[in-house]
């Protein structure tokens, strides 16, 4: 049930038509304190157009307006504020909830349109470190939002698996590298070698240009160059696949850097055919003057390509492979100047669909106050905070709940869900502090508190031994309290669709906190099994909020159990 969307059609009619039903929908408001109405629409914009004061505009349409699942409409300050008839609506939308179980929110926004989704992407032969940990739940999260939207979404890991630092790394092997070492623990001795190689090579620079040697040798197929390449890929491959079973993720393509290597010299025949080549200081360019950016590199003097160059090839791939109407880079901040070049070349390229990319950026997670490096050996691994966390996890149930069934599975859950939260309750583009005690807490704005919540919920379910029957809800609660919890339930399906649109996850995670809390003031206030004669109604509340809740929590990636 929209009461927003029934609201601006009575105001698009006392307005006689004068404004679009869209503006009128985007312009009403939840007012911040409840005493002041369920729904708020501000008049102030409206004062310019009909000549008159907004709090004179606000009294007329209060006049007009009247519906039978309002309460009632007053004009206060310039706004219009509804109070909505908390009965019916109460009643409805727990119908509605219960009707469509997890399909509620759902939308057909999308219309079956494919969006190709860029994200996690970690570097062969390095860790998954805490730093590929944004792009990965941020993507995964907005996969699953455009997905509930009506959207086809397409996940592509694009795999860091070319270029000098391949070449490095074989230097580095053959130097320090021992074979049964690497064999027992690949990724962490790859990575002992690779910050090796850098330290070294501060001090002979000559290791440089061993790297460059190797990694020609690496592009011109080199028997033994390919072979060293291959076996750190598959490595890699298997440890980054633990983390993704961990997290949850799976992905419809792991075509990584090394897929486009033959695929780009077809963009660079494009550019010459349309006349975009320009050479400058013996280098092959894209001048873009035209949108105020600098040259966008596509060959190097020596004739080797670069990361726009393979850009440009994966994205005309993805476009013939998919036919995409969307296709979204979650990639950081500092990316973004990249991206804008590589748009802005194919849109030269005259190529319609360019409309469709987007750059989604996001902020750092920091180390005390400074950029993880890899190089430096400056990287905390992912798979061992997660590890810290499902172990934490299952200690706290050891101690609250000795007793529970498949505790692995729940810690499992509770400990990677409270990884997952922390990052998605931040709006993506803001830095993170990496602060392993903020991130494994369990009370408060967490991940386990919605979790707990859930699962709270259910046991009242199973203590009220409640069996669902729609014809039976009646709420006749009056109280603040059961009122929260139903304009709440009402937001959800708005909640995902703004999320959707603004690409933000920390939308969502905001509101289940708001539900949750919402919730347990409910939970602490209201005698829901005790009041035989409501008890049904009271746990058809219940069970509309785990439905809600559980939804929310797939929709960023995280279980919800039904015991903790």
């Amino acid at each position: 049930m929209n009461y927003k969307l029934d609201f601006s059609a009575l105001l698009f009619e006392a307005l006689d038509g004068k404004l679009e039903k869209n503006k009128l929908f985007g312009m009403i408001e939840k007012p911040k304190y409840s005493h002041l109405g369920d729904l708020a629409f501000p008049c102030f914009e409206l004062s310019k157009q009909y000549r008159k004061p907004p709090q004179t505009i606000a009294i007329e349409l209060a006049n007009k307006i009247e519906s039978p699942l309002f309460e009632k409409v007053e004009a206060i300050g310039g706004y219009l504020n509804v109070f909505l008839e908390k009965q019916p609506v109460s009643n409805l939308i727990l119908v509605s909830v219960i009707n469509k179980k997890n399909h509620y929110g759902t939308s057909k926004v999308g219309n079956g349109d494919v969006v190709t989704i860029d994200f996690s992407s970690p570097n062969i032969a390095k860790p998954f470190s805490m730093g590929h940990l944004r792009s990965t739940v941020i993507g995964n999260a907005i996969a699953l939002m455009l997905d509930k939207c009506g959207f086809k979404p397409v996940r592509i890991n694009y795999l860091g698996d070319w270029g000098t630092q391949f070449g490095k790394l074989i230097v580095a092997y053959k130097l320090w590298g021992n074979e049964h070492t690497v064999r027992e623990n690949p990724i962490k001795e790859l990575l002992k070698l690779y910050v090796k190689f850098h330290e070294e090579a501060e001090i002979n620079p000559q290791l440089n240009e061993k790297g460059r040697e190797w990694f020609k040798k690496l592009e011109e197929a080199d028997e033994e160059a390919i072979s060293l390449w291959e076996w750190f890929k598959g490595e890699s491959l298997k440890e980054f696949s633990k983390i993704y079973d961990l997290l949850g993720i799976s992905f419809d393509s792991y075509n990584g850097e090394a897929f486009f290597n033959d695929k780009m010299e077809n963009i660079v025949e494009i550019l010459k055919e349309k006349s975009l080549l320009e050479t400058s200081d013996g280098a092959q360019v894209v001048t873009l003057n035209e949108k105020g950016l600098p040259p966008c590199l596509i060959k190097k003097r020596d004739e080797t390509t670069l990361y726009a160059t393979r850009d440009l090839a994966a994205a005309l791939y993805r476009q013939n492979t998919y036919n995409f109407s969307k296709s979204l880079y979650i990639v950081g901040n500092e990316q973004s100047l990249h991206f804008n070049q590589v748009f802005a070349v194919l849109e030269k390229m005259e190529y319609q669909w360019h409309n469709g990319l987007a750059h989604i950026p996001f902020g750092m997670i920091l180390k005390e106050g400074k950029k993880m490096s890899t190089r430096k050996g400056k990287v905390v691994l992912l798979e061992d905070v997660l590890n810290e966390a499902i172990w934490l996890a299952e200690q706290n149930i050891l101690t609250k709940n000795p007793n529970l069934k498949s505790k692995k599975e729940v810690a499992s859950a509770v400990g990677t869900g409270a990884i997952i939260f922390h990052d998605l309750k931040h709006f993506r583009q803001n830095d993170i502090e990496f602060s392993l005690h903020e991130m494994l807490k369990f009370e408060g704005e967490t991940g386990p508190y919605v979790q707990y919540t859930h699962a709270r919920a259910f046991s009242l379910l199973r203590k009220g031994q409640y069996e669902e029957d729609i014809n039976s809800i009646q709420i006749k609660d009056q109280d603040n309290y059961t009122w929260e919890v139903i304009i709440n339930l009402m937001e959800f399906p708005e909640v995902i669709e703004k999320s959707m649109e603004s690409y933000d996850p920390s939308q969502i995670a905001k509101y289940l906190i708001e539900l949750s809390r919402s919730f347990n003031k409910y939970y602490s206030s209201v005698r829901i099994l005790d009041d035989e004669l409501n008890k049904h109604s009271r746990l058809s509340l219940v069970h509309s909020v785990t439905i809600v809740l559980k939804e929310g929590l797939r929709l960023l990636g995280i279980k919800a159990p039904e015991e903790m």
